[in-house]
């Protein structure tokens, strides 16, 4: 969608040059770090084997009833040794959750289930191995089962869970509805810092944590001092002093949160960093802590010069000053929680047409994409809507329905009597006689 020829954003450029294209701003952004960590060889074996793994286990009703069984049982023992809390929402019983590619979050919703689920899922493949009449289905279980009780597989399991906690936040809080910048630039900041401390920080209570794992589940634990041998055999450019203890530092913990490290920076560049934090400024809590006036002034200096003329940079700065003193000061104004709260208000008290070019800023801002979950919402709700019973659905009647099912939350406060009461109000129309 964003080709630069053909695509979305040069039909938008075509009619608005300044329409700023944030790079996947929001889109999809743990599934991003995903396929960065992917680059890293034992990552991308690891999620392979992922999927296997819980294609064996979901493979048939019957497997995964013994899973929830033998999950049921797990979470019982725990509790009567009291290593598990109790109370209303904890403790449910599950499944494994398959990573899929279109949705945010469900590769770390897919390793933090195999992990709650470890035994469980150890005790499904042993019944498979066990009874499986099909040697095929009995082979199949049995390497996914030395998978699954490797040293490697489990350390690559709870980096990424380590990993994804991190930027799950900011992942779902981009996914919200209605999102603002000032809380965009703040989550993104403090992902990278997080990420940054776990790498400087987290690699002797990651160990001990893995370690401490495998000895619970009876998982032989690797001398970290011995010479690192890759695919059981020496390769011929192997260096003698390569120990297993670098190989995972340095070839998986450090190469994937660098990787990730590397994602971020990419997809929250300077430019678009720069462009928020310049918009941050329209945010009514900010304007409420310091107004920056010279801050908005180099918004439109740099990146609207094409909507504001000369001379209306020039009337803008005393502009700003009297929004500043008459505006931000009314106490009304400090209700405001958002720009698009600030946008509606100003319409409503007609501050919008006393202060026109701070309300074309507002609007410009609004344009940036910082999350575009409803945009895709909307393309979802239209696959519903818009089916092959229903192909030749009219535009006009296509948005009437995708209107009241994509804001259905707002449809379901109208009542019934109030929509009869409303159409009977409408001009009166002639009835022909039957």
């Amino acid at each position: 969608m964003r080709g630069m020829w053909n695509g979305l954003q040069a039909l938008i450029l075509n009619d608005c040059p300044y329409a700023y294209y944030i790079h996947y701003f929001a889109h999809r952004l743990q599934l991003t770090l995903v396929k960065a960590s992917k680059q890293v060889v034992p990552i991308s074996h690891f999620f392979l084997t992922l999927l296997f793994l819980i294609k064996i286990v979901n493979a048939s009703c019957k497997r995964n009833e013994q899973l929830k069984v033998a999950n049921a049982n797990e979470i019982a023992r725990l509790i009567d040794l009291e290593e598990l809390e109790i109370g209303s929402g904890l403790n449910q019983i599950g499944t494994l959750q398959r990573p899929i590619e279109t949705r945010w979050s469900s590769h770390f919703r897919s390793v933090s289930s195999l992990l709650k689920m470890f035994t469980s899922t150890v005790e499904v493949l042993h019944n498979i191995i066990d009874d499986a009449i099909d040697g095929e289905h009995r082979a199949e279980a049995d390497s996914a089962y030395e998978y699954l009780t490797s040293f490697e597989f489990v350390f690559i399991l709870h980096l990424e869970k380590e990993t994804m906690e991190i930027t799950d936040k900011l992942c779902q809080a981009l996914q919200s509805q209605s999102q603002d910048i000032l809380n965009a630039m703040h989550l993104v900041s403090s992902t990278k810092a997080l990420i940054q401390k776990f790498r400087d920080d987290g690699w002797d209570g990651l160990l001990t944590i893995v370690i401490s794992f495998c000895e619970k589940h009876c998982i032989d634990v690797l001398d970290m001092n011995a010479r690192y041998v890759p695919r059981r055999g020496r390769a011929h450019n192997q260096q003698d002093n390569v120990t297993i203890e670098h190989h995972y530092r340095v070839n998986i913990f450090y190469a994937t949160i660098d990787s990730q490290l590397q994602e971020l920076n990419y997809r929250f560049n300077e430019d678009a960093m720069e462009l928020l934090r310049l918009s941050s400024a329209l945010e009514p809590r900010e304007a409420l802590k310091s107004f920056r006036s010279s801050d908005l002034c180099l918004l439109v200096k740099n990146f609207y010069p094409q909507d504001f003329t000369d001379y209306d940079k020039q009337v803008l700065e005393k502009e700003l000053y009297h929004f500043e003193h008459n505006v931000v000061q009314d106490p009304e104004f400090k209700k405001l929680k958002s720009l698009s709260e600030l946008s509606q208000w100003l319409v409503r008290t007609g501050n919008s047409e006393h202060y026109k070019l701070v309300y074309r800023m507002v609007r410009l801002v609004l344009t940036l994409p910082v999350s575009i979950a409803t945009t895709e919402r909307a393309f979802s709700a239209m696959k519903v809507v818009k089916i092959d019973l229903r192909n030749k659905m009219e535009n006009d009647f296509l948005t009437d329905s995708l209107m009241l099912y994509i804001e259905k939350d707002i449809a379901s406060t109208f009542s019934l009597d109030s929509i009869v009461d409303d159409f009977e109000n409408l001009k009166e129309r002639r009835v022909p006689f039957s």
